[in-house]
């Protein structure tokens, strides 16, 4: 039977050590989200649900409480309980539609 914390006993990694691990792939994805929404000013039409979810989530990312990534999930998702007749799209879209 298999361990089901397979990093119970192992040293936590310092902060150094996390920034010296993933401090530049963190760097890109953030000037890349930068030049998303630079993009994004240029273009022209409305502001669709997916960039609102995006805009809405940004203060959760500055929060310090450790729980970002469940947080965000929680506002990008469709709060009804009813099952659907039909499915409205081919594929998901990443963040309700509904978010206001």
């Amino acid at each position: 039977m298999s361990d089901p914390n397979p990093l119970a006993g192992t040293p936590r990694r310092t902060r150094d050590q996390v920034a010296d691990l993933h401090f530049m792939d963190a760097r890109y994805k953030l000037l890349d989200l930068a030049a998303f929404l630079d993009r994004l000013e240029k273009a022209t039409g409305p502001e669709d649900h997916r960039v609102r979810g995006l805009r809405a989530a940004l203060p959760i990312l500055l929060k310090a409480d450790g729980d970002r990534v469940a947080q965000i999930l929680h506002l990008w998702s469709d709060p009804s309980v009813a099952p659907i007749e039909k499915a409205d799209t081919k594929a998901a879209s990443g963040v309700w539609p509904g978010l206001k």
